[in-house]
């Protein structure tokens, strides 16, 4: 390994929701367990976290729970209790921040980034473990490179409650071969659309010139894909105070909304819910989102900015119903989101 006093460690924690929820049942430990919506499979809802057992038999987070039961109908399925779940979150971030000379970036409630400065950040790693364990009862896993991408790629061949070392020395060893969809933030699309331009392995993407990526992906977008195929990218992780930049609301409906009206009333009761998420932040709407997913699952997004910054809900319902018209599609609507992009804070971003 190169030597370097500062490390990135990716924190992660093992099966997050499963884990917490099997603190209240223990008796379910070893058995395939399913998180998600009411616990109903007869109801439109998704897979949240599934067990690793679950996971051996197909289940994966955002699969419908109806297929989940499918593929494994011996689960034990248990709803959402999304306030116990961000206890835990604050917990384990507590924990974190704790541990000495850290910075942390929260990456989402069950994950983050943690700078440390050490020649050895596997003990810093296992130290962490061990206090998140002593604090909470959860394992983690912990992935350690010298960038974020790599310690992030890292952590999966460190789970569950393992460590792994990625880093500029042995990343094309344990990365070149596989496809570019290996790397965080390549899903299957940038996967396809790289195929397309005859660049299938992370290999590939890490030897390729920006030219043929800024023409495919354009000109911000292209050399940062390139620098995912290279591992690169930020070096440490940034502990400022997460800021919104927008607060949106969906709902997916037992029942397709079969009319105008239906769909009219369905976005004043979310725009309503956006603007009291707003009015929290003190800060006014200036774009508005939509979100439509017609029956069977066809999944429109539409975008339009506001004359004014607005806190007024029938200004946010009456701009989505505007964009939902313009879509012209009269199939049953199974799911409907409305999102809000709020004005800049004092001093920007």
């Amino acid at each position: 390994m190169t030597g370097t006093a500062r490390w990135v460690l990716h924190v992660d924690m093992d099966q997050f929701l499963v884990a917490v929820e099997l603190l209240r049942r223990p008796e379910l430990h070893g058995l395939p367990v399913i998180v998600g919506g009411r616990g109903d499979p007869t109801e439109r809802a998704v897979v949240s976290t599934a067990s690793y057992e679950a996971r051996e038999r197909g289940v994966r987070s955002g699969l419908a729970l109806k297929l989940a039961v499918r593929r494994c109908p011996e689960a034990v399925l248990l709803p959402v209790d999304f306030p116990v779940y961000e206890a835990a979150s604050a917990q384990v971030m507590a924990t974190l921040r704790a541990h000495p000379g850290v910075v942390v970036e929260v990456l989402g409630w069950d994950e983050a980034f943690v700078g440390v400065e050490t020649d050895d950040p596997l003990t810093t790693a296992l130290e962490i473990q061990a206090e998140v364990l002593a604090a909470t009862r959860l394992h983690c896993s912990i992935g350690i490179g010298d960038t974020l991408v790599r310690a992030k790629v890292a952590t999966d061949f460190g789970k569950p409650q393992g460590t792994f070392f990625l880093h500029r020395d042995n990343w094309l060893d344990v990365m070149g071969h596989r496809p570019t969809t290996a790397l965080w933030g390549v899903g299957p699309r940038i996967g396809q659309r790289l195929a397309a331009i005859g660049i299938e392995t992370v290999a590939q993407l890490a030897a390729s010139p920006d030219d043929p990526l800024v023409a495919a992906f354009g000109p911000s977008t292209g050399p940062h894909i390139g620098r995912l195929g290279r591992g690169g990218g930020r070096a440490w992780p940034d502990d400022t105070p997460w800021v919104a930049r927008a607060h949106g609301r969906e709902t997916t409906y037992q029942a397709d909304l079969l009319t105008r009206d239906e769909v009219a009333a369905a976005l004043g009761e979310l725009a309503g819910r956006v603007v009291d998420d707003l009015a929290r932040e003190g800060r006014a709407a200036t774009r508005v989102h939509l979100k439509v997913r017609f029956a069977p699952f066809f999944t429109h997004t539409k975008v339009r900015k506001l004359g004014a910054p607005t806190m007024d809900p029938a200004v946010l319902a009456e701009t989505a119903l505007a964009l939902f018209d313009a879509l012209g599609d009269d199939r049953p609507v199974r799911l409907l989101g409305v999102r809000a992009e709020m004005q800049p804070p004092a001093g920007g971003y």
